[in-house]
């Protein structure tokens, strides 16, 4: 073997003093071990996401004993979820992040329905129901018939549109909540618009709520003097073959908390007024009690361009 030829026994080369790790250059050499990943948006994403995490530490100069309670309380956020709760969707919601991702990935424009966050209820899947079918199987509330229809951009009807729908109940609570005291997937149904794109159903107004307060995030919130609390809304997830699916919500006018939202969901396009009807004709062929609260929600769904099939024929 040359004297000038490097030894395999003795392992990789030292980098030089100029790439090892110091707190000027912590960034850079940290973000340069991310180079050679294959993906280019795993690339993208992972020295974005170094470099913005060492200028915050930097900018506050954590201390040990702080970044060891954060790694204890995003350990407690994992512990809390379970098959019914997310609680790092809870933490993603109260820190503003879901917002912003749905705002990006859905800008919204040309009267298309805006889109806001789907929330930590959404982890049961909706029951399939009729047109007109009442969801709120415990009977207690006040009663709502919900009306809408579905649309592309150029006001044609989308038919056979799928609406999925699921709300909290008239003391704020959602049924994976209250196991045992609401009735399985009370509040929850999955809808098949009519050939002209409309839908209906009956249910109750919605009621304001705090968000669960019991965990990490609640913690958080009490930490940070932030109230929990939510308006009165019904969410739907709106979708058909050639549409991109839009996540959305419908809120009450004039609930409390509209204008401090805890999870910043509130939009003013989503915001209806949910007027009281008294006519015993129309409760009748409703199959609703007289009087009746009534709201409709007319969803405008963009082309999925990137199918090419939201252009079919009407």
């Amino acid at each position: 073997m040359s004297d000038d030829a490097p030894d395999p026994a003795a392992g990789p080369a030292h980098p030089p003093s100029s790439e090892l790790f110091s707190e000027e250059r912590s960034a850079d050499v940290v973000a340069a071990s991310f180079a050679a990943t294959p993906d280019p948006r795993l690339r993208q994403v992972m020295t974005s996401l170094v470099r913005h995490l060492h200028d915050f530490v930097k900018d506050v100069e954590l201390t040990e004993r702080e970044w060891a309670a954060a790694i204890e309380f995003l350990t407690a956020t994992g512990q809390a979820c379970t098959s019914t709760r997310q609680e790092f969707i809870l933490l993603s919601d109260v820190l503003g992040a879901s917002m912003l991702v749905e705002t990006l990935n859905n800008r919204a424009g040309g009267g298309l329905t805006e889109s806001t966050v789907e929330g930590p209820f959404h982890m049961v899947a909706s029951p399939r129901r009729e047109l007109g079918a009442d969801i709120a199987e415990d009977g207690k509330g006040v009663p709502c018939l919900v009306t809408g229809s579905v649309a592309g951009p150029d006001g044609r009807p989308v038919p056979d549109a799928t609406v999925d729908v699921w709300q909290a109940n008239d003391e704020g609570f959602y049924d994976v909540q209250q196991p045992g005291v609401q009735p399985d997937l009370n509040l929850r149904g999955l809808f098949t618009a009519d050939g002209e794109g409309r839908f209906w159903f009956r249910s109750i107004v919605p009621r304001h709520y705090p968000i669960p307060q019991d965990g990490p995030v609640g913690r958080l919130l009490e930490a940070t003097a932030r109230h929990a609390n939510r308006p009165a809304h019904i969410h739907f997830e709106v979708s058909a073959p050639g549409y991109r699916t839009v996540t959305t919500h419908l809120f009450v006018a004039g609930t409390p908390f509209i204008d401090s939202d805890a999870v910043f969901g509130v939009k003013p396009s989503l915001v209806r007024e949910f007027p009281t009807v008294d006519d015993p004709e129309r409760a009748a062929a409703a199959g609703l009690p007289n009087p009746f609260r009534t709201v409709n929600f007319d969803v405008v769904l963009r082309p999925d361009t990137e199918t090419g099939t939201a252009d079919r024929e009407a």
